[in-house]
């Protein structure tokens, strides 16, 4: 609800879901590793892949659907390959919060910048 809220209060300074980072993504970083996907989109489509699971754990996801389908009736067995994809997908979901975040406070400090000159 927070967010709705703030999108409608602050539309200039907070960023909506699907927007495209505006800020250089070395910016107070000295130096920062680009994130690339491991699995490709020949292997998500080989093993039926959900179209929302395939982001930048797919590789795990591949994993943990070809266990599951490995040892059946016996799916306990793929606990560790569903821990990995499982704390891979939330480590994405706080990195996407952060870079989130990130956007909103410099668009708020460009705000005030311009503000101030």
């Amino acid at each position: 609800m927070g967010n709705a809220l703030n999108h409608y209060l602050k539309p200039d300074v907070f960023p909506g879901p699907d927007v495209v980072p505006t800020f250089d993504p070395l910016l107070g970083f000295e130096g920062r590793k680009e994130r690339v996907m491991i699995a490709t989109q020949e292997e998500m489509e080989s093993a039926k892949l959900p179209l929302d699971a395939r982001d930048y754990c797919a590789h795990l996801a591949i994993k943990y659907q070809a266990c599951r389908t490995d040892t059946f009736p016996f799916v306990y067995k793929c606990a560790h390959e569903k821990h990995e994809y499982l704390t891979c997908e939330y480590e994405d979901y706080v990195l996407r919060m952060k870079e989130f975040e990130r956007e909103r406070r410099l668009l708020e400090r460009q705000k005030r910048l311009n503000k101030a000159a």
